[in-house]
């Protein structure tokens, strides 16, 4: 049983997104319980971060930590995509962090919960939320929650909150159980396999710590070393490719296969080992729910949303939404914006992030004619208006860096630029639905050549507000 039995705000998940938000709430002053099914460490994947993610280390004060436990450091990323390769370096981003890292999640995830617990957060590993309670007079706002001791759920107490922030991942708590308003994306029913690797060889150079994203006829690989000395290689293709396979193959035969249409992959692979006890899969992984926002809760991460791991932007949109609903939640709180202001802002803000993704993700996967449209649809995603080959390279990276998404929230107001939501949506939802299941693509950007996705007018701002970090962390009017 536990004594307290009310809180400001309730957080239920203790992966990054939840950890970001509990964290960033409890150094400003608000009373946060952060709830957790299981016992960190545990295991997850998504090991390769974008340089965004530790500008919001940074704010939260885990910073320190991570840099010190030694994980590999990330400079970029090798691409091979169709007939084109480059490579993408973060130490072209005009900004602080000019590489990231690649880690072990159950260690970085158990560093940023750890963390929250030093900043006033109230963490509660291996307890699990039975049911969500609701307002009788207002049906869709949350009021509590009933929880229970995972390895026990015969014994069960009550919690109560003003606010609730759900970080409880793919499982997504309040989407799939109690809106039941999320949406899979067709085109993107793919599966991921993947295994682990020693005694691998690295990229050369100065690229050695960097991922590896390699297309191959029915899909796409990553390669990805880690600070153990280990490497994660993972084979991505569309569900109907594996389905067909796995009629008469092993989730092996398919994984080896895979990785053996890449010759870069078989060189790195050529002196290694697979350790890993199985093939691990997952299938289904690109959705987002209709609302990420609504009366008395905040969804974020991958409770949320979640898009195919190509560009490697999970861990980011989980801390930035961590970020938002934090800063939404702080100012409501202090009464500088309404609830509902700050539920629209944050609703509007996430969204805009997810989207840009999904667009640039939709361009990636239906190109194989040349780098320059790709550069061309990051410069279309981004507020730099750059025309030579050099800065649409600079877009791109920039795109992949996670760090556009940083200065929409920051700035975006105040110059009056801003995702047009609506006609960016369509253009998505057009693409999806005329893309062949097949992923190797093969039409061309052409349809997303004119796509306009910022504004050039204040009106356009997100709610006319946008975040500040001090003297506190909040939203602000223009």
């Amino acid at each position: 049983m536990v004594n307290h039995q009310h809180v400001q705000v309730l957080v239920i998940g203790g992966g990054p997104a939840g950890s970001t938000a509990a964290t960033l709430l409890a150094r400003e002053g608000i009373d946060v319980m952060l709830v957790e099914r299981d016992m960190f460490p545990r295991y997850h994947i998504g090991e390769s971060l974008l340089p965004s993610v530790l500008e919001i280390l940074e704010l939260t004060g885990a910073l320190e930590k991570v840099e010190a436990f030694g994980f590999q450091h990330k400079p970029g990323g090798h691409i091979e995509w169709g007939s084109q390769q480059w490579d993408l370096l973060f130490q072209d981003l005009p900004r602080q962090y000019g590489y990231s890292f690649q880690v072990i999640r159950s260690e970085f995830d158990k560093i940023l919960l750890d963390h929250a617990a030093s900043q006033g957060v109230k963490v509660l590993q291996g307890v699990a939320v039975q049911q969500i309670l609701f307002d009788p007079d207002q049906t869709e706002r949350p009021t509590g929650v009933t929880l229970s001791e995972a390895a026990n759920s015969q014994q069960s107490w009550d919690i109560t909150f003003d606010m609730l922030i759900d970080a409880s991942g793919r499982a997504g708590l309040m989407a799939n159980r109690y809106l039941r308003n999320r949406h899979y994306h067709e085109a993107f029913k793919n599966v991921a396999l993947w295994g682990y690797w020693m005694d691998t060889a690295r990229l050369p150079g100065d690229k050695a710590g960097a991922i590896a994203t390699i297309s191959i006829p029915e899909g796409w690989v990553w390669a990805i070393p880690l600070h153990d000395a280990t490497m994660s290689v993972g084979v991505v293709m569309h569900k109907e490719t594996f389905k067909a396979k796995r009629a008469n193959q092993s989730l092996e035969t398919i994984y080896r296969t895979g990785l053996e249409q890449s010759p870069t992959i078989c060189t790195l692979l050529a002196t290694g080992e697979l350790v890993s006890d199985e093939i691990r899969v997952e299938t289904d992984y690109s959705y987002a729910a209709t609302q990420f926002a609504g009366p008395g809760y905040f969804i974020i991460g991958d409770a949320a949303c979640f898009i195919d791991p190509l560009l490697s932007s999970g861990v980011h949109l989980a801390m930035f939404s961590g970020l938002l609903a934090a800063a939404s939640i702080a100012s409501a709180v202090r009464n500088e914006v309404s609830m509902a202001e700050a539920t629209s802002f944050f609703e509007e803000s996430y969204r805009s992030a997810y989207l840009r993704v999904l667009v640039f993700l939709t361009a990636f996967y239906n190109l194989y004619d040349g780098r320059d449209s790709i550069f061309w649809t990051a410069r279309q995603l981004s507020y730099h208006n750059e025309t030579s080959d050099t800065t649409l390279k600079s877009a791109f990276t920039r795109l992949m860096s996670g760090v556009e998404d940083l200065h929409d929230v920051q700035y975006a107001s105040q110059t009056g630029r801003h995702l047009i939501l609506e006609g960016m949506s369509k253009q998505v939802e057009d693409f999806l639905a005329e893309r062949p299941t097949n992923n190797t693509g093969g039409q061309t950007m052409g349809k997303f050549g004119g796509v306009r996705t910022m504004a050039q007018s204040p009106e356009h701002a997100v709610q006319g507000m946008y975040i500040v970090k001090e003297p506190h962390l909040c939203i602000k009017r223009v």
